[in-house]
């Protein structure tokens, strides 16, 4: 059983050291990150504030 689980974390360890997965993960990050700040209605109520703001200035 130890056996099987330390192959698995040598497989992704194999995975994340490859830079075309990192950068598939960057991308899978950026864009949940970019959907968490939509629905938290904190951080939307902050960004609709700073484009209001923007939108004064110009």
């Amino acid at each position: 059983m130890l056996e099987l689980i330390l192959q698995a974390f040598l497989t992704m360890n194999g995975f994340a050291t490859s830079p075309i997965v990192l950068l598939v993960l960057a991308f899978i990050g950026a864009y949940l990150g970019s959907r968490v700040v939509e629905v938290i209605p904190f951080t939307r109520r902050i960004i609709e504030r700073r484009e209001a703001q923007a939108a004064e200035r110009d």
